[in-house]
């Protein structure tokens, strides 16, 4: 079965296929944006696609992403301000000035504007809703784009997870995504957009010791599914964006922070769970978990651009997947085989 699947998937056409100009109409502002004719590659490489139905004229459009300490809500706010949009950068960090906030700063950039952004915190949600409808050119055209990017992620087996680190992990991943989007949707829908939620290929497939993180992005799919339908009326679309491994690229962990998480872990642990584990069974998981941490992408460009063609095309996909071909066909075969399969290749 996953020869047929790996098969199925290499079989898709790689000619390219000719886009005809077509017209994006701005619900907003009444106007009428070209699209020039291009080329797009179905696939280009295995797990990832070539994006080529951009709208030629941004038109300033405001976008607010969250998240943009570091990682990949930094590197995005970048790459879409080159693109022409107007950025709205939330940052947990930038009352403390440190943090993404302050080289976002340093741009000088009309149009790249760092707002503090704790969504955590209701109140501080609140305030950059003010904030922007204060600052926007014309608040009754709305907000064309949120992407939901903060994040945060920890690991350990069921036992060995403390109801505080899923808790917060939840309050950051889960109840934070939906506290956003909540609060800027009425922007959204006036003017149409783009809801972009960053979920994981974790919120498709499970694994050992990832359930304090699988859980937060199992709900943000769910979450996403159903604003999706909801805002389909409103001609609002909704998009989740699936990364795989990209540790590396995003410095969420290092091998001083697992130990020092691991450490923590332990000392914490009810006697009866580390004398029935045992420190070898418990340091044996560390290792994996600093093993998968080594081997992921540095390259988080697919990432990016996924995130981008969700907020650019006329016909935005609704589950994007950058990552390397062995996560995207592993996804696959977890989420389309009979878990007694899928778990005695992956698991067991």
């Amino acid at each position: 079965m996953a020869t047929l699947l790996a098969a199925t998937r290499l079989s898709r056409p790689l000619a390219q296929l000719a886009v005809k100009s077509a017209r994006l109409k701005d619900a907003a502002a009444g106007r009428r944006w070209p699209l020039p004719e291009v080329c797009v590659s179905v696939l280009s490489q295995p797990g990832r696609r070539t994006y080529g139905t951009d709208v030629e004229e941004i038109g300033e459009r405001p976008v607010l992403i969250t998240g943009c300490d570091s990682g990949f809500g930094y590197a995005l706010a970048k790459y879409l301000h080159e693109k022409g949009f107007i950025i709205y950068a939330g940052c947990l960090l930038k009352d403390q000035g440190r943090g993404g906030s302050k080289d976002l700063d340093a741009m000088k950039s009309d149009r790249m504007r760092t707002v503090q952004l704790n969504v955590c915190d209701s109140e501080d949600v609140a305030r950059a809703v003010d904030h922007m409808t204060a600052t926007l050119k014309n608040p009754e055209t709305g907000l064309w784009g949120l992407v939901n990017n903060a994040g945060i992620s920890t690991f350990g087996e069921v036992e060995f997870t403390s109801m505080d680190t899923y808790k917060e992990v939840a309050e950051v991943n889960l109840w934070g995504t939906i506290r956003t989007t909540k609060a800027f949707l009425p922007l959204i829908r006036r003017a149409k957009g783009r809801v972009v939620n960053i979920s994981s290929m974790m919120g498709r497939m499970a694994n050992p010791a990832r359930s304090p993180y699988c859980i937060t992005k199992f709900g943000v799919e769910a979450f996403s599914d159903c604003l999706r339908y909801e805002m389909r009326p409103h001609d609002v679309k909704v998009c989740i964006v699936e990364p795989g491994n990209f540790i590396a690229g995003t410095s969420l962990y290092s091998p001083d922070r697992i130990q020092a998480i691991a450490d923590k872990m332990w000392d914490e642990l009810p006697e009866i769970v580390r004398r029935d584990y045992g420190r070898k069974y418990f340091d044996e998981q560390i290792a994996k978990m600093e093993s998968y941490c080594s081997s992921g992408s540095s390259d988080t460009s697919p990432v990016i651009e996924s995130i981008a063609h969700a907020l650019m095309s006329i016909s935005p996909y609704t589950r994007y997947h950058p990552m390397d071909y062995y996560w995207w066909l592993r996804m696959q075969v977890m989420t389309h085989m009979p878990a007694a399969i899928s778990d005695r290749l992956y698991i067991y």
